[in-house]
């Protein structure tokens, strides 16, 4: 994933929020208290409008409508309409109702409260288990009506958002940031990155890593960004035990498993971070297809496969 990198210049806050760590760092100093604040309300909304793990989230109170039309936020709205964008110009590999399928593999609560099988032997994944899958039903099954603010979603339908609702409210959070605060501001919300205004000398310095919280020293590169998004996405972290096996958070909703782990990250730069997101994430389910699909794209990417090769695609820089 990836850690931002700072010259000492702007000014930095961060928090934990949205089971990560959120940063936000702008090039106005005095604005850096108020840019935190804004960044805080903005997850704790997007927590209420959009958490699988609250009975008293919106997108619950949605899923409890047993099939009929319901009323929802603005946010929330904005949120599942970019998450069936994503759905589709991704061709279905990032879909928004693998709910079910992430919770047939025991993710069914906050990642930090995941239980984890310490006795048994370390062992990955036996692809041939005779472990539960639930293929996503498929992201057209969601009925959004812009004119009345409305969604449908069919009965037992599970919506998980975890695979957008990030990049999403780090492009939400940049843009109020920099907006309301006339400054540059950089957010990163576990390594999904979005920057918005008028940058630092030379650009945000972005480090990728595996880990989003290593300092910018481990990182593998440092890239400078100055517009738009920066997601990384990887089949090695947030990894969990279910049924005695290795399991991550990276789904391919065509079977309802977690992908094989042919890319251990991927690295997407893209107009907005949701799109940078949906590309990277993306790419682990297209496996070894990743690189030409990406290149269509026309947006820069750095693959790493399991085996460390490093693959770069549309000029990012080696």
């Amino acid at each position: 994933m990836n850690t931002v990198a700072h010259d000492g210049a702007p000014a930095v806050r961060s928090l934990q929020a949205i089971g990560t760590t959120a940063v936000v760092a702008v090039t106005a100093p005095h604005t850096a208290d108020r840019a935190g604040c804004i960044m805080r309300d903005e997850l704790r909304a997007i927590d209420a409008a959009c958490s699988r793990f609250r009975d008293d989230s919106e997108i619950e109170r949605a899923q409890r409508s047993i099939g009929a039309p319901i009323r929802v936020s603005p946010l929330l709205f904005d949120a599942l309409s970019v998450a069936c964008r994503v759905a589709s110009v991704t061709d279905g590999a990032v879909d928004p109702t693998v709910g079910a399928a992430v919770e047939a593999l025991g993710y069914d609560r906050d990642f930090d409260l995941l239980a984890r099988d310490a006795d048994e032997p370390e062992r990955h994944r036996d692809p041939g288990s005779g472990r539960a899958r639930v293929p996503a039903p498929g992201w057209r099954c969601i009925e959004l009506d812009s004119r009345n603010r409305t969604v449908r979603i069919p009965d037992g339908v599970r919506i998980d958002l975890g695979a957008s609702a990030k990049a999403f409210a780090a492009d939400r959070i940049a843009r109020r940031v920099a907006g309301a605060l006339s400054t540059g501001a950089l957010v990163s919300l576990g390594g999904d990155v979005s920057v918005a205004g008028s940058p630092p000398e030379g650009g945000w310095a972005v480090g990728i890593a595996l880990d989003s919280s290593a300092p910018p020293e481990r990182a593998d590169q440092v890239v400078a960004i100055r517009q738009g998004g920066l997601a990384s996405s990887s089949t090695r972290v947030r990894t969990w035990r279910h049924d005695g096996c290795e399991v991550h958070h990276v789904i391919d909703p065509a079977t309802g498993d977690c992908v094989e782990p042919y890319w251990s990250l991927v690295s997407v730069c893209a107009p907005s971070c949701v799109d940078a997101n949906a590309a990277s994430t993306a790419a682990l389910v297209w496996g070894g297809q990743a690189p030409a699909r990406l290149v269509k794209t026309g947006l820069p990417a750095r693959l790493v496969r399991a085996d460390g090769t490093v693959v770069y695609v549309n000029g990012w820089p080696s």
